[in-house]
């Protein structure tokens, strides 16, 4: 068996632990650090799954925080961080259907950079939108499309030049605790890890984790997304914002410029798994987005599902377990990872190595994972 003595163990090599491990391979100079992940391929249930755009009105007061101290990241991410942009301008139109016109007024209340739009440059921007649909409608100009996988690469690319050890299946099945050190397992039972820190960044199975390092479960929730790629003519949409109701039952998203992507927003509790789209799902996304837009749609051509992981509040569990020595956790981005993943990497390390956490660590109170205790 090769054993691998390390400073710090990441469990999960998806975009939650990938940014940590990048962020703790620059700030922990002359560390070992190793990121393991269960899959032959890193990010293959959720953030390879995921079709993520940089909102700032998405999520609890604690992700809207690490959204905004992102977004420099991204719009300069660091010299050879990637070979592509990481964004694309696109804004966000909210749509008001009557029954939602109290959300509106809500969202009008207390959004940041929202303002209101007219029904008419509405049918300007969108022009399948059906008439008699909305009563009103908002837009968040300052959004943008992210490209996921380059930001993952990115920061894997990061890791690995840093001289971090990146080991793919490598599920973690045995995890103990012993003369201050873990000793950590894999699948595979050639290998073994060895580290006085571990790092919980398994997404859906952070809980599965976590029992079998003895360590008590938060009472995370896996949440299927469930997403289908349909084909819009007569339309051309590659301008099209994001468009969706106030209250995000449904919305639908141009992709490779001439295909819409329809999504019911659903999230249906689940367990840890391989998750596939339920055929129900499809049709009420398409159906809810018939209600307001113009579209036949003649044929889905492609369609999937991904989890989103929440903790029992919907805030970020980000910190030291208060039971187990040496294990921290960084699970519960819901569907907020992406966007907030390079300040949330940054803050990850800075609580690790006990650094100043800077603009975030105003919330490092409320992510704390002891609150479920």
């Amino acid at each position: 068996m090769d054993e691998h003595h390390v400073d710090i163990l990441v469990i999960g090599a998806g975009m939650a632990g990938a940014s940590a491990a990048a962020a703790l391979a620059r700030a922990a100079s002359g560390r070992k650090i190793a990121l393991i992940e269960a899959e032959d391929t890193p990010g293959y249930h959720s953030t390879g799954r995921s079709a993520a755009i940089w909102i700032l009105n998405y999520g609890p007061p604690d992700v809207h925080v690490l959204t905004r101290l992102s977004r420099g990241f991204f719009d300069a991410p660091p010299p050879g961080f990637s070979d592509h942009p990481l964004n694309h301008r696109r804004a966000v139109l909210f749509l008001a259907p009557p029954e939602q016109a109290a959300a509106l007024a809500t969202l009008m209340a207390e959004g940041e950079a929202v303002r209101e739009i007219g029904l008419a440059e509405v049918a300007r921007r969108v022009p399948a939108l059906r008439p008699g649909y909305a009563v009103g409608a908002a837009i968040e100009d300052d959004a943008f499309d992210i490209d996921v996988a380059a930001l993952h690469q990115g920061f894997l690319r990061e890791f690995r030049r840093a001289g971090g050890l990146l080991a793919l299946h490598a599920r973690a099945r045995t995890i103990e605790r012993g003369q201050g050190l873990w000793r950590v397992g894999t699948e595979a039972g050639d290998a073994r890890f060895l580290s006085p820190i571990v790092i919980n960044a398994a997404g859906a199975w952070g809980d599965e984790v976590a029992q079998a390092a003895g360590v008590a479960p938060l009472g995370l929730v896996p949440k299927r997304r469930t997403g289908a790629i349909i084909d819009p003519a007569p339309f051309a949409v590659v301008d099209w914002p994001l468009v969706q109701d106030v209250v995000q039952s449904w919305y639908v998203r141009p992709e490779a410029r001439t295909r819409l992507m329809v999504t019911p927003a659903d999230a249906t509790p689940t367990h840890p798994h391989d998750v596939q789209p339920d055929e129900i799902d499809i049709a009420i996304g398409i159906d809810r987005m018939q209600q307001a837009l113009t579209i036949a749609v003649r044929r889905v051509e492609r369609s999937w599902a991904g989890l989103r992981s929440f903790t029992p509040d919907g805030s970020l569990a980000f910190g030291w377990d208060r039971a187990a020595e040496g294990f921290f956790w960084c699970v519960g981005q819901g569907g907020y990872g992406i966007q907030t993943a390079p300040a949330a990497g940054a803050l990850v390390a800075a609580m690790v190595l006990g650094q100043d956490a800077g603009a975030a660590g105003e919330i490092i109170a409320r992510i704390d994972p002891g609150r479920f205790a």
